[in-house]
């Protein structure tokens, strides 16, 4: 089921995989690792003294991506098409440059400080003003006179050429500030640090000498102080020419949409075959959706139709059916609102034989469909009775008043003011009112605080808020007990209905509530180990509490007395089942995480303080453990564990886990976890049952996407431990193999299908590989990786990509790689991509043999 080597892309050939050992030559596993240094280690030197070999490579892979047909010997990287590109999308065309030139010219020179907007380089001005600079002294003119609009076209012409020398000239030009034709150390350094601050990676910018070294270590192995442009066009082009075009894209998408299903080849088919996969894969939402619908609909026609023969329907008519109605649909719904957040309920029922019945994992969603029909149940009750049972009542003539309706209101017929004045009025205007404002607080606007509030008004924007305000709504049953108390047309306490519908949600949520109370005091939480990491991000490691049992993928409440008496915070765990210690990492984003990392910083602080580092924005780790003698940690306590969608992960054959940032924190549980059974296989070697039976998952694809350098630091320890999974799970299988030729192909299947992490590490903030800004950067980072195995940007085993992923292709190669399995896709981040994900998962469960679930973190 594996895609094969030679046909892989650069990304996946550089991850981290732990590899099937029928695919590893017996010499080479056998063989201790090549070593760090030396000829036999050094990229470069490999480069440079084989280029024959290289040049060979380059037009066999372009052979197969898509050469260029005029030029048989030229690859699609090496004719320029991707290689060292100057300009990105938002550049635009040349009239949209000419555009720009006219708004930001001066006496119609464009100067140097302008150029990087007018070129849509804007956020690289200073990489801009260097090409400025070369461009110009290439054109024999003076940068600091600026340039016409005909200088600028011409400017434009060669940063566009399409000829991979010619640019790669422009690139030598800019690092060459004397005009020499050579590079002497001190001008490299130079532009490293100019592509670091482009790229905005402080980290590599504060080591640029090192880096300047290595380069000239390598390129320069005769020590005579400069590179040329030979040395520097040898790597780039074997660098470039392993770039990915979009034709590989199209090529693989295709053979993926080659293996479409008979049911999926006409459109009558496919509409049929598309609804009846949203049934299969909706079932569980559908009936449950429709069965609260079915509910809904039956109380509100009983109670429509009661009333319709009451003596009431004679004064009001058909509005107090409608208001009747929609009260009966608020009750069901009050009641039934509170089952969704009974966690610890859900969490036990996930574990059961429920869970192929309901959909668990919707929770939330099913928790705001039924407030969104309180909503409307409660406009319409209001409405009813204030536009139209009101007036009625009113207007209705005395003598029938007092004969129909009479004892109902102790033979006094009410008014306006005495309607809203009695104590159904009142409580009914208390319960909108605390409502609707629990509601609005609990909008995404401004739980997320994307609504911007002037102060004071701006504490009503945050997590704080909606929790604060969600809590109002204890009021809101207690009002809506009196109110159906006190109603005017029921007058037998057995005809007033509510509390019989309140009772049991409300004991339920009651338990729920004493039970974490319980556990606040028994459950008590013994810190570890502290440490603020570079983006604002804590983490907090804790002895495991007795009894306290967990899967992947679970989460759980922290509160801090310290911060607050009453607030708990869900967050998800990072350690896993069979680790010593649990731990959570919390990013910094509100009051309440702002106020919890101060006070850790402040147990920090002699750390910091050694460091030199800044507490507003740490670029190193400080950490603190029980070993200070200062380290006297706030106290935490906490509530769970609690089920989430990523618990299920062991149900696939292959699993997608894609994490935003912080993000990542739920799939780090499932990470270690899969490192724990890949650890307990290479002491064992039994698992193979366990896996047939499906016990667990094939392969972990994990995608990290972060746009802070210093986010690596969060999960550094997790990514080198499995690089180091790699190397001897590597050695080991292909030994174990050997020893077992004479056992059963199932027995050797085992090998195939072992467990596999290949993790994908993206840098957003780093122009994407091919861009002349990260053209050095990349450069760095393989020169380094070949030398030392380490990674310039995340300091760890873990090659890393820049800008972002092709989620397209990722799904294409997912789907070639794995026909006919059933792959979850686990995401967690920010909602802008949920959508996406979800319709790429729609569309290669489509169009190909493999099945993608895709499942989105919910809290």
């Amino acid at each position: 089921m594996d895609i094969p080597l030679d046909d892989r892309p650069t990304h996946e050939l550089e991850s981290i995989i732990v590899a099937h050992a029928d695919q590893i030559p017996p010499a080479a596993a056998n063989a201790p690792p090549p070593r760090a240094s030396g000829p036999s280690g050094s990229l470069a030197r490999t480069l440079l003294s084989q280029p024959s070999k290289i040049m060979a490579g380059v037009q066999g892979f372009g052979s197969r991506v898509g050469g260029d047909k005029k030029h048989p010997g030229r690859t699609t990287a090496a004719s320029g098409a991707k290689g060292l590109r100057f300009l990105d999308k938002k550049a635009g065309g040349w009239k949209a440059v000419e555009k720009r030139f006219d708004q930001f010219a001066v006496d119609g020179r464009l100067h140097k400080e302008s150029f990087g907007r007018c070129i849509g380089m804007g956020e690289s001005q200073e990489f801009a003003g260097e090409l400025f600079v070369a461009l110009a002294r290439r054109g024999n003119m003076t940068p600091e006179h600026g340039i016409t609009k005909d200088d600028l076209k011409e400017f434009w012409q060669q940063m566009t050429d399409q000829n991979f020398d010619a640019r790669l000239q422009i690139f030598f030009d800019m690092c060459d500030k004397n005009g020499d034709g050579k590079l002497s150390e001190n001008e490299v350094k130079e532009v490293i640090v100019l592509s670091a601050s482009a790229n905005k990676l402080s980290k590599l910018k504060a080591h640029a000498a090192n880096y300047a070294a290595l380069i000239m270590e390598e390129l320069d192995p005769d020590g005579l102080g400069y590179i040329e442009i030979r040395q520097l066009e040898t790597l780039i082009r074997g660098m470039v020419s392993s770039q990915v075009t979009e034709r590989t894209l199209k090529r693989s998408h295709g053979h993926a949409r080659r293996m479409i299903p008979k049911r999926y080849r006409y459109p009558v088919n496919r509409f049929v075959g598309k609804a009846t996969d949203f049934v299969l894969e909706n079932w569980k939402r559908i009936w449950v959706f429709s069965l609260w619908l079915t509910l809904n609909a039956v109380l509100a026609a009983w109670k429509f139709h009661q009333y319709g023969r009451r003596a009431a329907f004679e004064v009001m008519g058909y509005c107090v059916c409608v208001a009747k109605a929609a009260a009966e649909t608020l009750k069901l719904n009050m009641a039934l609102i509170l089952i969704p957040v009974c966690r610890n309920t859900l969490t036990r029922l996930r574990s059961t034989r429920l869970s192929a019945v309901f959909p668990f994992d919707d929770n939330i969603n099913f928790h705001k469909a039924i407030a969104l029909a309180i909503t409307i149940g409660t406009l319409v009750h209001t409405l009813a009775h204030v536009t139209c049972d009101f007036p009625r009542l009113i207007a209705c003539p005395k003598s029938k008043f007092m004969r129909l309706l009479g004892p109902n209101f102790h033979y006094k017929q009410p008014t306006y003011p005495s309607l809203l004045a009695s104590v159904p009025g009142v409580t009914g205007i208390l319960m909108i009112i605390i409502m609707a404002f629990s509601f609005t607080l609990a909008t995404h606007s401004f739980r997320r605080s994307v609504v911007k509030l002037p102060p004071p008004l701006h504490h009503l924007a945050g997590f704080n808020a909606f929790w604060y305000a969600h809590h109002l709504l204890a009021v809101v049953y207690v009002l809506l007990i009196v109110h159906s108390y006190f109603l005017f047309l029921t007058k037998e306490w057995y005809k007033k209905t509510t509390w019989m519908y309140l009772t049991i949600p409300l004991l339920f949520y009651a338990c729920e509530r004493l039970i974490r109370k319980v556990r606040e005091k028994s459950i008590g939480v013994s810190i570890v180990k502290a440490a603020i990491y570079p983006g604002n991000v804590l983490s907090i490691h804790m002895k495991k509490p007795p009894g306290f049992r967990y899967k992947s993928g679970m989460y759980l409440f922290v509160k801090c007395p310290d911060v607050s008496p009453f607030e708990w915070h869900p967050f998800s765990i990072t350690s896993a089942p069979d680790d010593e210690h649990l731990s959570v990492h919390i990013r910094t984003l509100g009051d309440w995480t702002t106020e919890l990392r101060n006070l850790f910083g402040k147990v920090c602080q002699a750390q910091v303080t050694l460091k030199k580092a800044n507490l507003v924005r740490l670029e190193t780790t400080v950490v603190a453990d029980v070993q200070f003698e200062d380290a006297r940690f706030p106290k935490l306590y906490i509530d769970g564990p609690y089920g989430a969608p990523a618990q299920g992960y062991k149900k696939y054959d292959i699993l997608l886990l894609i994490g935003l940032g912080i993000g990542a924190t739920p799939f780090i549980s499932i990470l270690k976890d899969l490192l724990n059974n890949i650890k307990s296989n290479e002491e064992t070697h039994d698992a193979a049952a366990n896996y047939i039976q499906g016990n667990g998952p094939g392969r972990a694809y994990f995608y990290w996407v972060t746009r802070e350098q210093g986010s690596f630091e969060w999960f550094k320890g997790v990514m080198n431990e499995v690089a180091e999974s790699d190397h001897h799970v590597l050695i080991k299988h292909h030994r174990f193999l050997e020893s077992i030729s004479h056992r059963t192909t199932t027995d050797r299947k085992w090998l195939d299908l072992q467990n596999v992490i290949e993790m994908h590490n993206y840098l957003t903030s780093v122009y994407e590989e091919g861009d002349a800004r990260s053209a050095l950067i990349a450069m760095i980072q393989s020169l380094q990786h070949s030398k030392s195995g380490v990674d310039i940007v995340s300091g760890s085993r873990i090659r890393t990509h820049f800008a972002r992923p092709n989620w397209k292709k990722v799904f294409s190669d997912l789907a070639n790689a794995h026909k006919d399995s059933r792959i979850g896709v686990f995401y967690c981040g920010s909602p802008t991509l949920t959508k996406h994900l979800r319709e790429l998962s729609q569309e290669f469960s489509h169009d190909s043999a493999t099945r993608f679930d895709f499942h989105k973190e919910n809290f």
